[in-house]
């Protein structure tokens, strides 16, 4: 245990060396350029090494997973779209599409409107309370998906008859007379997933909170006077003069937990392992990569999920730019 403790240390701080001798190598080379050559490839010198090791670590390793996307399981040989014929073509791969569309329709709305709801209410409370009631809304962020997970199976669990009720839900489903549920087997209207989804929005809408209680405090005063001497209501003034002005951060946040929604598997994994109809792409991709060892069909899947994202970062770009732009 030592040992590996000392190596990881030991790791780091030549890390760490390398990347001081490699600027310093690549300053003294500059420094013996002719001046004019100096300020164009200064700039360029200093980002190389982040630029390689950026290739190195996410440019390659994509461009080969789409490669692997087009050959077989044992990388040999090429099979061109057969892999992506069989996944659209399996109605395993269809049901989990549709439980990515669903989570991507329903968290990223309730955190985003879970957060403004939050930032809102809490912006005019006394500065100390707002500070408490930020920091118990805040607190599940510091907590991991599979911490999470294991806490929400609690509130889910169903015991068999006989002994003591230990599920949340099913203790106050009982206290109303009802009867006990398998409430993460219940694949009717895909409520299993709805009460997988509710998880990840009670650990993002603290992140949803601070980004736009933020964006809410930058807000001019002069705008929120000048609606108030008009005779504006508070739901006027918030809907007419600082909800406009904080659709940049909303959006941000908006788009920011889409992208991570269609990464979604700790949840999953932890909570169902995939069955009942609650799979998603991530864990499809890990259990055709790992378990089944489907290097050409999971590769296939991780092509279609980074195709799918691919358009979700633009806009995010696209939206931080228009934000910077209006400040």
């Amino acid at each position: 245990m030592i040992s590996d403790i000392l190596f990881g240390l030991a790791s780091i701080v030549i890390g760490i060396g390398a990347s001081y001798g490699l600027y310093w190598l690549l300053d003294q080379l500059v420094n013996r350029l002719p001046e004019k050559l100096q300020k164009a490839l200064r700039a360029w010198a200093y980002l190389l090494p982040a630029m390689t090791l950026l290739v190195l670590i996410l440019l390659v390793p994509l461009l080969l997973t789409f490669l692997y996307a087009f050959m077989n399981d044992s990388q040999r040989g090429f099979v061109g779209f057969d892999n992506f014929v069989d996944l659209f073509t399996d109605p395993v791969f269809i049901d989990v599409l549709i439980n990515n569309f669903l989570w991507i329709a329903f968290v990223p709305a309730f955190t985003v409107a879970a957060g403004l709801m939050f930032a809102s209410l809490t912006n005019n409370v006394g500065p100390r309370r707002e500070k408490i009631f930020k920091s118990l809304i805040f607190m599940p962020m510091a907590i991991s998906f599979v911490s999470a997970a294991t806490i929400w199976r609690f509130m889910y669990a169903n015991v068999p008859p006989g002994r003591p009720e230990i599920g949340l839900f099913n203790a106050i489903v009982k206290l109303f007379g009802g009867e006990p549920q398998a409430w993460l087997q219940l694949t009717d209207w895909r409520v299993n997933s709805l009460l997988l989804m509710i998880i990840i929005v009670w650990l993002q809408t603290g992140f949803s909170m601070v980004l736009i209680s933020s964006a809410i405090k930058s807000v001019p005063e002069e705008t929120i006077e000048a609606a108030r001497v008009d005779g504006a209501s508070s739901l006027q003034l918030f809907w007419r003069i600082v909800f406009p002005q904080i659709w940049g951060t909303v959006m941000s946040v908006f788009i920011t937990t889409v992208i991570m929604v269609m990464k979604i598997f700790d949840i999953v994994l932890a909570m169902t392992g995939g069955q009942f109809q609650t799979s998603v792409l991530g864990y499809m991709f890990y259990q055709e990569f790992f378990l089944n060892g489907n290097t050409g069909k999971a590769s296939a899947i991780v092509a279609v999920l980074t195709l799918l994202i691919i358009p979700l970062m633009i806009v995010q770009v696209v939206s931080f730019r228009r934000q910077e732009a209006m400040r």
